[in-house]
C-alpha cells in the first residue's frame, strides 16, 4: 500500500503565510543559537586551561608500560576496540577500507627505542588530527627471547594508549601480520 504525499497548492501556501502574519510570526535574522549568556574571558580562565592542555600533553609521555607483556606468534592477526566504537567502523579498519594518513616503520630500533619512538608518533598524530595510522612492527623473533618481541610490545602498549580506539593487522598490502592499522580518538573526543 502505497500513500500519495498531498502537495499544497499555491491557494494552501499563501493561507498559510497569511495564517503566520496574522500570529505575528517572523522571519528569523540569523540562523544560530543565542546561549543567553556571555562567553568568560578572564584572565585566570585562560590561564586554567592552559595548565590542563599542559598537564594532559605532559601526562601522555610514557604511558605505556615496560614490563612482561603476552608474547604472539609471528603470523597471529592482532585486534582490538574499545567497547563502544560501531562494528561498521571497526570492520571497515580490518578490511583496511580506512585509509591511513601516516606511517612508522619500528624496524631495526630496540625495545626502548621503539617505544619512545611509538609514543611520540601517536603524540604527534593525534596532534595533527589524524584519525587512522599504520605501524609497522615487523614479525622477527627477538635475539633473546622466542618470540616476535617488538610485535609482542607494540600489541600492549597499544591497548594501554587512551587515544586509541581500535587496532587491527593491515591487509597483505599493507604488511599483513607484521602491521597494524590504528584508528585514533578525535581530539576532544
Amino acid at each position: 500500500m502505497t500513500r500519495r504525499r498531498h502537495l499544497p497548492d499555491d491557494d494552501d501556501i499563501s493561507a498559510f503565510r497569511q495564517a503566520l502574519k496574522a500570529a505575528g510570526v517572523r522571519r528569523i535574522a540569523s540562523n544560530q543559537a543565542d546561549p543567553g549568556k556571555p562567553r568568560r574571558n578572564d584572565d585566570a580562565h585562560q590561564v586554567r586551561r592552559q595548565a590542563a592542555v599542559e598537564a594532559s600533553t605532559l601526562t601522555t609521555s610514557g604511558r605505556t608500560s615496560d614490563g612482561r607483556v603476552e608474547a604472539v606468534r609471528p603470523s597471529e592477526y592482532l585486534e582490538f576496540s574499545v567497547a563502544d566504537l560501531p562494528w561498521r567502523t571497526f570492520s571497515q579498519l580490518k578490511r583496511g577500507q580506512t585509509a591511513w594518513q601516516a606511517g612508522l616503520d619500528l624496524h631495526g630500533y630496540t625495545l626502548e627505542e621503539a617505544r619512545a619512538e611509538l609514543e611520540s608518533f601517536l603524540r604527534d598524530a593525534t596532534s595533527q588530527g589524524l584519525r587512522c595510522v599504520l605501524v609497522v612492527h615487523g614479525k622477527a623473533w627477538g635475539a633473546t627471547a622466542d618470540f616476535p618481541v617488538l610485535k609482542s610490545h607494540t600489541n600492549a602498549w597499544l591497548r594501554e594508549w587512551p587515544g586509541v580506539l581500535a587496532f587491527c593487522s593491515a591487509t597483505e598490502l599493507d604488511g599483513g601480520t607484521g602491521a597494524v592499522y590504528i584508528l585514533l580518538r578525535k581530539r576532544g573526543q
